[in-house]
């Protein structure tokens, strides 16, 4: 029998040549015990900025028994690199640098989709870039954890719901504040009648301040930047219209410019929208539907390069008779006000049976607190509780069992379609009536046009749609 030293330097080898093969090695069952790449789900990452260190790299890496990152992919070597190294250190430091396999690395998102070895992706694109791929990887077989907003407009949203929802692949959306007990808890209460008929709701949301006008940059030799643009219009590159470019490795994903520019998403409306107000149609079990009438006013940047809303103010009216106001001057989290009281939840640290008598939480909190210490009776209806509140955990759960998740295609595109019926109203001011059935707007073509968005080739959701219809190769 070989010394265990010998065995180390042969396993080692034997992972370094199954790497430079461009293969994650096979490793024994017995190194990995339970842990082993034969019994994990096999998970690829598909952009690898901010979201993805923040949110995507920590909710798999904390569940290393159960799925693995094999794959990272990104269109700036730079982060692809960051990645690569963030993911091989953090299961190094799991299982040991002598029995883990290195990642594999590129900068197209189709080769991980040909890649009939990985089970599941996470999307963690700029907002422009999240229902095509997500249509894709649905029609390749994958399940798939999509960063929020859906999509970019609701005909895109529609089209990537369609596609997944027909695939029988899992998905979850991003929409993490559905795993948190606060959030849950409270749509519980007010399912079950807490505070009566729901009168109105009010949302407290951020917005970003315009910017000034940005020069033209060349194009960094690392980042393929006609690909970034993608089915958007084809622009001029400068930094802050993208993401930071830095050698300081934690400057190089601060808040990326994007965000702020309505070519690429809507601002905080969908951003933190996407949010609070799945969490709002998911107390009045509208989830599935959206409101039948909004009227909104906001003021935009009449100068710079970014220019997506500042402040606003919307009110939405649902068939239920329920009035959601949106606006930033509100706090941030929502107020739902019923005929018996009200409830109030926000994010921050909340614990069943909280908060202590006489005692008030600023997360969670009602017109009567004891309603909150008390919960549910036996018998009640509930709602999906995500396993030990963890959003990334419930994903790889639905993927095992085969169940949904708490957050699916289509009730993921119907928090994003709300988001994006409130910003057509507030760019053009004034009230519009929304059919949630047929998704079209009753009299008003302007705010129709404003449904899609010409996509430039070879780019888009389109291009997904006819290919399934034979209309293209």
């Amino acid at each position: 029998m070989k010394p265990v030293t010998d065995r180390r330097k042969f396993l080692k080898s034997s992972l370094l040549a199954g790497a430079a093969a461009g293969f994650p090695a096979i490793v024994p069952s017995s190194v990995f015990g339970a842990a082993a790449p034969s019994n994990l789900i096999q998970v690829a990452q598909i952009g690898c900025g901010r979201i993805a260190r923040g949110s995507e790299f920590p909710g798999v890496f904390r569940h290393a028994d159960k799925a693995r990152f094999v794959t990272v992919c990104d269109l700036d070597t730079v982060r692809l690199a960051d990645a690569k190294q963030l993911v091989e250190q953090t299961y190094a430091k799991k299982f040991g640098s002598d029995s883990y396999a290195k990642v594999k690395t590129c900068a197209d998102y189709r080769e991980i989709l040909a890649d009939k070895s990985i089970d599941a992706v996470c999307i963690s694109t700029p907002d422009h870039w999240h229902a095509q791929p997500a249509m894709e990887a649905a029609l390749a077989g994958k399940d798939i954890y999509l960063q929020k907003p859906a999509s970019l407009t609701i005909q895109e949203g529609r089209q990537m719901a369609d596609v997944v929802t027909k695939s029988g692949r899992i998905f979850q959306v991003g929409s993490q504040q559905r795993s948190d007990a606060q959030f849950r808890t409270a749509c519980e209460l007010i399912r079950n009648g807490r505070i009566g008929r729901i009168k109105e709701i009010f949302i407290g949301l951020p917005y970003d301040p315009a910017g000034d006008i940005e020069p033209p940059m060349p194009v960094p030799t690392n980042l393929n930047y006609a690909a970034w643009l993608g089915s958007t219009p084809d622009v001029y590159y400068t930094e802050k219209r993208a993401h930071p470019q830095s050698n300081d490795p934690r400057a190089r994903y601060d808040r990326p410019g994007w965000l702020r520019c309505e070519q690429f998403g809507a601002g905080m409306i969908t951003g933190w929208g996407a949010h609070h107000i799945d969490i709002a149609q998911w107390a009045m079990n509208l989830d599935r539907s959206g409101p039948v009438e909004v009227t909104a006013l906001a003021e935009f940047p009449k100068k710079g390069l970014w220019d997506v809303h500042g402040s606003y103010h919307v009110r939405a009216r649902y068939a239920n008779g329920a009035e959601m106001y949106i606006s930033d001057l509100y706090p941030n989290g929502l107020r739902f006000v019923g005929e018996d009281g009200w409830i109030w939840v926000t994010r921050g640290r909340w614990q069943p049976g909280e908060p202590a008598e006489g005692q008030r939480n600023k997360a969670f909190d009602a017109s009567d607190p004891r309603m909150l210490r008390a919960g549910l009776k036996e018998g009640e209806p509930r709602l999906h509780a995500s396993p030990n509140n963890d959003h990334h955990l419930d994903w790889l759960t639905s993927i095992r069992t085969r169940r949904p998740p708490v957050t699916d295609a289509e009730v993921s595109h119907r928090a994003c379609s709300t988001c994006l019926v409130a910003h057509t109203a507030m760019r053009l001011g004034g009230t519009l009536k929304w059919d949630p059935q047929t998704e079209r707007f009753a009299g008003s073509d302007a705010a129709n046009g404003m449904l899609a968005r010409k996509q430039r080739a070879p780019y888009g959701s389109d291009l997904v749609v006819a290919r399934l219809a034979g209309k293209t190769d």
